[in-house]
């Protein structure tokens, strides 16, 4: 006669057969993430090359592959290399981004300098860029609805996202290039140096820079708000997609004299859509299940948030696992479907 094996036994060898099924799960997934990825980004110096490092410490830590940050000279050199693949993923601003991925045809104060990139894909939003109107504080100047007929820098063709953040000003107000006498600087820097040596009247730089730090030691300088009424924040979002009003406190930031209302945009971490939705959600997981680790990194990281990574108000569509992922955790809302259907179809023009 035939006998049973033990209750005993069979459990065993079913928890064994389990666990070996895990582990070859296991194994399998780690086997579809590469050993490395990369993450390209401004030049060392800057705060998106400081924010990229702090992202790329996490990711490495956490997610099973390391993260290695690659430096390039501007937007316009690394998106035809994210829209490839060439590189894995891309820390830029929404406005650049948007640009790119709209292509040529997609113009903002008849300009688009970027290379077409049809292949972005958002992963994360992450914490604003914050920009405002700079004067000195003896000005007359209390808001952008005094810049007209002034002295205000312009033209940046060695950094021309500035010249779309100058545009955004004037057009929160209703105003355009030709309400202002333009005085031609190259970089934003220098757009700040002819404020202080008296060349123009108006420019703009980053909230708490070294530069705007550096200007208020010099002559004192102070923020003043741009339109953040409820028609001046359509104009500015009809001007420039990807920029919204925000307002900050007095004493927030230097030159920050009395409560400001600024131009803020988003920064992106992107790939290319060809990039496997493993590797997306292996970086997309240790960011989340580590974002307590990213603020003291650095304070443009203190809103990398779970809040914040996913949102409607985005100008590229978001990356198949990202949208997978975010509502998995139930922050993925009707609404950015519908957005996220809107762009994809805006990019096959």
């Amino acid at each position: 006669m035939r006998r049973r094996p033990h209750p005993f036994i069979v459990s065993v060898g079913l928890l064994v057969s389990a666990v070996a099924g895990l582990l070859v799960m296991a194994v399998a997934a780690d086997a579809q993430l590469p050993r490395e990825v990369t993450l390209a980004t401004n030049p060392p110096g800057t705060s998106y090359y400081a924010v990229a490092s702090g992202l790329a410490k996490v990711v490495s830590g956490a997610a099973g592959l390391g993260m290695v940050v690659q430096p390039y000279t501007g937007t316009s050199t690394m998106l035809p290399l994210l829209n490839t693949g060439e590189v894995d993923f891309g820390l830029v601003n929404a406005v650049d981004m948007g640009l790119s991925y709209r292509g040529p045809g997609f113009k903002l104060g008849g300009r688009n300098p970027f290379p077409h990139a049809p292949s972005l894909r958002l992963v994360m939003r992450g914490s604003p860029l914050l920009v405002g109107l700079l004067v000195r504080k003896d000005s007359l100047i209390r808001s952008v609805h005094d810049v007209g007929g002034k002295r205000m820098t312009g033209e940046y063709p060695a950094h021309l996202a500035v010249w779309y953040n100058m545009f955004g000003h004037l057009a929160s107000a209703g105003l355009t290039w030709q309400d202002v006498k333009v005085v031609p600087v190259p970089a934003v820097n220098d757009g700040v140096d002819a404020l202080v040596q008296g060349r123009a009247d108006v420019t703009e730089h980053a909230l708490g820079s070294a530069k705007v730090k550096e200007a208020d030691s010099a002559v004192g300088v102070r923020h003043v708000s741009i339109d953040c009424s409820p028609e001046g924040e359509k104009r500015l979002r009809a001007a420039v997609p990807g920029y919204y009003p925000r307002w900050v406190k007095a004493g927030s930031a230097t030159a920050i004299v009395e409560d400001t209302c600024v131009i803020a945009y988003d920064s992106y971490l992107a790939a290319g859509k060809s990039l496997p939705d493993p590797v997306v959600e292996a970086v997309l997981k240790a960011l989340w299940d580590n974002e307590s680790q990213l603020g003291p990194i650095h304070p443009l990281l203190r809103e990398w948030t779970r809040d914040r990574a996913a949102g409607p108000d985005v100008t590229i569509p978001y990356h198949p696992a990202a949208v997978r992922f975010y509502k998995e955790r139930g922050i993925w809302k009707p609404e950015m479907d519908r957005a996220r259907a809107q762009l994809l179809s805006l990019g096959q023009r």
